[in-house]
């Protein structure tokens, strides 16, 4: 049945889902280099109010997951992105003229409720368009764009800042997005039915391997069911705690290297770059092994893990020794990407696809939560004690919690089929998670 489902899906499909999701991250992340390069000087913002500003995106993003997910799911996730789109390169540029913290304030929470629409919609659309056997790796593809935009972005925004300052960074940085929304709509189908460059029978091979991979699933008639899964709420709760993480180091690495260090914007650049560069290869290999042995947890924890005792190790050298405790920060920063593929196959494959797209949504707004946490907190830790030391254990804490609530989830599906490509499991009940 693989080599039957068209592989020009991945062609023409991935490099733009990429491109969207990679702009998307641009205009929320190059906000922690802006602040870390004399932003925050010329708006007179506090450092408390420099914490709030950089989690605020989350709060906006947190409320409009499900509602961007169900319009997604009901009616048009290539719409709902072309928008989308719009409004944040539209938004993100005007960060670039603002002279009023509370004008900033607005913009940041406005970015965040524009961006909701992005990962639901990208998730359920990748779900009308690959199998269970490709969907960890195509879910890497879209997340890649995570941490490859961090490492590109991190040297070209210091030298534009370095350049022409931290307005027209924002400014120039925002204006992509406007752009690609064209080519988002003309090259995006929201699933085979739609594509006009799909023959017949591809489109039947792939519905009809959708179709097979519904059998054994027990049906789920709404939203509100599928939010009561013990499953669900358990990777909510997980999710949150992976997220802070993952958000205190994104939003914040720039800022502590600045700390520890006497570099100047463009190293701290180059070096902010160097964690995600490890975080790419990561996910990728993940990603790859958990498709091929359709193992989803034995994917996860252990990065995170690792993740959370390189934290911890970090703290102990502490600023006796800045370039091992910086490459413990790179160990922790690329272990904590590598199980996104693998983590965002789990939904799909435990919920029918009535209510998958929801499911999923309601899981990355508690991300979202997470991430707002980790922002702020890790900020008003360094500010308060004036070292990266607490951050560190917090950021460790908060994965170990994770850790366990991963190992903790049990999730079973039982499909009547062992998807093509695959390593077949010992009976056709074998669990999916483990």
């Amino acid at each position: 049945m693989g080599e039957k489902l068209a592989s020009s899906r991945w062609s023409r499909l991935m490099p733009v889902i990429f491109i969207t999701y990679s702009l998307a991250y641009l205009d929320r992340s190059n906000y922690s280099l802006g602040a870390a390069a004399g932003m925050a000087k010329d708006l007179n913002i506090t450092a408390s109010a420099s914490a709030f500003l950089a989690a605020l995106f989350f709060l906006g993003y947190f409320f409009f997951q499900v509602p961007s997910a169900s319009y997604a799911q009901r009616r048009s996730a290539k719409k709902l992105i072309f928008y989308a789109l719009i409004l944040w390169g539209i938004l993100a540029s005007c960060i670039g003229i603002v002279t009023n913290i509370w004008v900033l304030f607005v913009i940041r929470f406005a970015i965040g409720i524009v961006e909701a629409a992005i990962m639901p919609a990208m998730l359920i659309l990748l779900s009308n368009w690959f199998t269970s056997s490709e969907r960890s790796k195509a879910n890497t593809f879209l997340i890649l764009g995570n941490p490859v935009t961090v490492l590109w972005m991190s040297v070209v925004s210091a030298y534009l800042v370095n350049s022409v300052g931290w307005r027209w960074m924002f400014i120039i940085e925002g204006l992509p997005s406007i752009i690609w929304a064209f080519v988002w709509l003309r090259m995006i189908d929201n699933s085979p039915n739609d594509a006009k460059w799909l023959s017949a029978g591809q489109k039947k091979d792939i519905n009809d391997e959708f179709a097979r991979e519904q059998v054994g699933l027990h049906a789920v008639p709404n939203y509100r069911e599928a939010f009561k899964q013990k499953a669900v709420i358990q990777l909510c709760i997980q999710y949150f705690f992976w997220s802070i993480g993952v958000y205190g180091f994104v939003m914040w690495l720039p800022s502590i290297i600045k700390t520890a260090s006497s570099f100047d914007i463009v190293v701290i650049g180059w070096l902010t770059a160097i964690p995600y560069l490890l975080a790419t290869v990561l996910m990728v290999v993940a990603s790859f092994f958990s498709d091929r042995l359709l193992k989803r947890k034995l994917f996860i924890w252990p990065f995170l893990l690792v993740a959370a005792v390189a934290f911890y190790a970090s703290y102990l050298v502490g600023t006796s020794n800045f370039w091992l405790s910086f490459i413990l920060l790179v160990i922790a920063g690329g272990a904590m990407y590598a199980p996104y593929g693998p983590f965002f196959a789990i939904v799909p494959e435990i919920l029918p696809k009535n209510v998958a797209g929801g499911a999923m949504a309601l899981v990355n707004s508690f991300g979202a939560l997470g991430s707002f946490a980790g922002a702020y907190f890790v900020g008003f830790l360094n500010n308060v004690t004036g070292s990266n030391d607490a951050s560190y254990i917090f950021m460790a804490l908060s994965l170990i919690i994770a850790v366990v609530l991963t190992i903790l989830v049990k999730a079973v599906r039982t499909p009547d089929f062992t998807p093509h490509g695959t390593i077949p499991a010992a009976s056709p009940s074998a669990p999916a998670l483990q």
